[in-house]
């Protein structure tokens, strides 16, 4: 793979395993997956050719993770609220219950676990605004440009203009999401417990780690590959038309 004329976005989106690479060395690829490898080393003052042999050192092939670049765009959709919508909403409340739990506990001795209970608050409560904004206006208007491609169908007009206004809103708030669970992995010294943490604690801050990384893998796959392929459909059938 060529990766000096890829965004990092692309890369990951052609091969989900380097999500690892550029996560160990603290490069966003979900939310800011728009910049070149070069554009991300200097920022992160990394250094871009270790970067690269360490990607161009993967073995062939794509791992056991599911390929999803070549999904028909309704069926993207529908995976990405049924995994990760519904992961969300699965672990949400738990998670919740775990946090308000600690802070009663341990808050004495680790008052930081309020401002952790705060942020995930307030992402428990934007993230179901937002997927509702996701389920009932862009994806099924995305259900549509696909439809309209399979059908040889004329595209009904939405209220919302072109397909990129929306697009741009969900980003921005991803954009926020991704921030803010950078901001409780750096409170949490990156889901690390303490040294007095019971099995409570330990388990809470398993749990954000992998609902962190849901998340950005949810991201990546909306902003690197659905998006953008949304975009591509409506204007393919607006030039057709």
């Amino acid at each position: 793979m060529d990766f000096t004329n890829k965004t990092i976005g692309e890369i990951v989106a052609e091969d989900f395993r380097t999500a690892a690479i550029f996560k160990k060395h603290g490069i966003d690829f979900c939310c800011r997956g728009g910049r070149t490898i070069e554009e991300a080393c200097e920022k992160k003052k990394v250094m871009e050719q270790q970067l690269i042999d360490e990607l161009s050192a993967l073995p062939s092939g794509k791992g056991d993770n599911v390929d999803v670049s070549s999904w028909p765009l309704d069926l993207l959709a529908n995976y990405i609220v049924k995994i990760h919508h519904e992961y969300v909403r699965e672990k949400t409340p738990m998670l919740l219950q775990f946090l308000d739990k600690l802070c009663k506990v341990h808050g004495d001795r680790h008052p930081e676990l309020f401002e952790v209970n705060a942020l995930f608050t307030e992402s428990a409560h934007d993230l179901g605004e937002h997927f509702q904004k996701e389920e009932r206006v862009l994806f099924p208007f995305i259900d549509k440009l696909a439809q309209a491609v399979q059908s040889g169908t004329p595209l009904e007009p939405s209220h919302f203009g072109t397909v990129e206004n929306p697009i741009e809103m969900m980003k921005h708030d991803h954009t926020i999401e991704g921030d803010r669970f950078a901001k409780i992995a750096e409170i949490t010294q990156g889901y690390t417990p303490p040294a007095d943490a019971c099995n409570t604690y330990k388990v809470t801050y398993a749990m954000l780690e992998e609902f962190e990384n849901d998340l950005h893998r949810h991201i990546h796959l909306e902003n690197n590959i659905l998006f953008p392929k949304a975009i591509e459909l409506e204007k393919k059938i607006q030039t057709a038309s």
